[in-house]
């Protein structure tokens, strides 16, 4: 039986074919060109499907061609093919919002085009099975967005959020050019999968140090704290643009730990690298998310969160569940940027609400007992079920049901009314079932390709000590609120954390002298 290349390689292709008709029709009301470019997207969304199709038919598949540090290699496999599927579906609606969103812009066109080249990037990205395509990707995902984030090159908050882009998102790309070239050093070779082999006899010094350095990669192409100002500032490009952000390209840094978990894990310090920074950029983007105003900051904050969460999960060795998430957040908060302006309208019709129950001390401690309680009761239901979990998942669990108890604790407060009460424990139970459920469902689809969590030693076990410490302290403090919000300390600290404890004019003024004076 002849070999047949995956279907979703020619993808990037068509998006580029229709994005370089866009160039010459780059002002308004560009013709056909708009439902051309919607054409394109679901094109690419119907190969994604056949190209799944393939994969449970033939099984994984590999085609390039080169060798050494060249070898261009792009790979089908459980997680290429949900990446590219979860990209594709995005791109489309994304695609199909802006014809309506950007319709008698003045570069109507040019947005078209520029939207369909960076999704054909991502697409590429995705399905990379070479060091020398994930390099040439990443490139070229930041060319195509940095000049949405230009889209109205007039403004100067467009133009500084672009600046600071390209310094973070190059400085990203340099560091993973750097690695590929220690790694192909140390092992001789630049396909992934032959890499994720290797790697279980050890690392060599040098790929030591390149591991070390895709951790920094990963930080970069993520917006992890301190270098997330940009991320906070895309409200600058056009909303569509907002949302194919979370298609592969903020979340571009968990998907190269995914793709290189075998090498990732063979370094418990950069595994505990990345439970730190992801901790701490999660705890960091949660709380100056609270402080917002504007709805779209609020997003971008919540996005800075999640990709510290992201992180821990990776550096917790709990791989298929960091997939879980990116699919998740992809989805829903592609969908929250575009539905941001509907969402504000439905806001200001409602009513104002009356007086909001406040929880006390012992509110809050029985709510967090009874949410521990039901959470410990599904882990062993499901435990004896399925087989028992890794203490980095169980610790997991622990630190997302922290945000649950935070609900229940309205609940509990003594003026609640009792359909309050009963609600907010069924959301604490519905919350434990579908985590382990979904684990589940993750460790079936991805978890034969992925390396199990690494048994804890004592590093280990302090990070996770640290991190249920760290998270259980800001949940018990989120729902304690109301009793130390009106104190001056309260008031000035709520100022500092609403401009992000101005990190980002740190970075503004580190970098004033490559900001652009004019529009380019």
């Amino acid at each position: 039986m002849p070999f047949v290349p995956p279907l979703i390689v020619f993808a990037p292709i068509l998006l580029l074919a229709v994005a370089r008709f866009a160039l010459f029709q780059p002002g308004r009301r560009p013709g056909a060109l708009p439902r051309l470019a919607e054409g394109a997207a679901l094109g690419v969304l119907a190969l994604a499907i056949a190209s799944v199709g393939q994969l449970i038919l033939n099984g994984p598949a590999t085609v390039g061609f080169g060798g050494g540090l060249a070898l261009i290699a792009f790979r089908l496999d459980a997680i290429s093919a949900t990446m590219a599927l979860l990209v594709a579906f995005v791109g489309w609606v994304v695609v199909r919002y802006g014809r309506t969103y950007l319709d008698g812009e003045a570069r109507e066109g040019a947005y078209h085009g520029l939207m369909l080249a960076t999704l054909a990037a991502v697409l590429t990205l995705v399905q990379a099975g070479s060091l020398a395509v994930l390099a040439l990707a990443f490139v070229a995902i930041g060319l195509g967005l940095r000049q949405l984030l230009l889209f109205y090159p007039e403004r100067a908050e467009a133009r500084r959020a672009a600046a600071k882009f390209t310094l973070v998102w190059g400085a990203g790309d340099a560091v993973l050019v750097l690695a590929a070239m220690l790694l192909w050093t140390a092992f001789g070779t630049a396909d992934i999968a032959a890499l994720s082999q290797a790697a279980g006899g050890g690392l060599p010094l040098s790929a030591q140090v390149a591991v070390a350095l895709l951790v920094l990669v990963a930080a970069l192409k993520t917006a992890t704290f301190p270098l997330h100002g940009w991320l906070t500032e895309v409200m600058e490009a056009p909303t569509p643009v907002s949302a194919l952000l979370h298609a592969g390209i903020i979340n571009g840094g968990g998907f190269l730990l995914i793709r290189l978990s075998d090498l990732m894990q063979a370094s418990p310090g950069a595994m505990a690298a990345l439970v730190m920074l992801g901790g701490l950029t999660a705890l960091f983007g949660a709380t100056v998310m609270l402080t917002q105003s504007a709805v779209k900051t609020a997003l971008a904050w919540s996005t800075v969160a999640q990709m510290g969460f992201m992180l821990l999960q990776c550096g917790m060795g709990l791989w298929a569940l960091a997939l879980l998430h990116i699919v998740a957040h992809s989805l829903y908060k592609a969908h929250a940027f575009l539905a941001s302006g509907g969402a504000v309208r439905a806001v200001a019709e409602v009513h104002r609400p009356g007086p909001v129950a406040v929880p006390g001390i012992g509110a809050v401690a029985r709510a967090f007992v009874l949410a521990l309680v039901l959470y410990a009761v599904v882990a062993v239901g499901f435990g004896l079920v399925v087989g028992p979990k890794s203490a980095q998942a169980l610790a997991l669990g622990v630190i997302l049901i922290f945000g649950v108890a935070y609900l229940v604790a309205q609940g509990l407060a003594d003026t609640a009314p009792r359909a309050l009460t009963q609600r907010t424990a069924l959301v604490s139970l519905a919350a434990a079932v579908a985590y382990f459920g979904f684990q589940v469902v993750a460790a079936a689809l991805w978890g034969p390709y992925l390396p199990l969590p690494p048994v804890p030693g004592p590093l280990e076990w302090a990070l996770i000590v640290l991190a249920l410490m760290s998270f259980g302290l800001v949940a018990v403090a989120q729902a304690l609120f109301p009793h130390w919000a009106h104190h001056p300390a309260a008031a000035g600290l709520r100022v500092h954390l609403a401009n992000g404890l101005y990190l980002n004019a740190v970075l503004d003024r580190m970098i004033g002298g490559f900001r652009a004076t004019k529009p380019l």
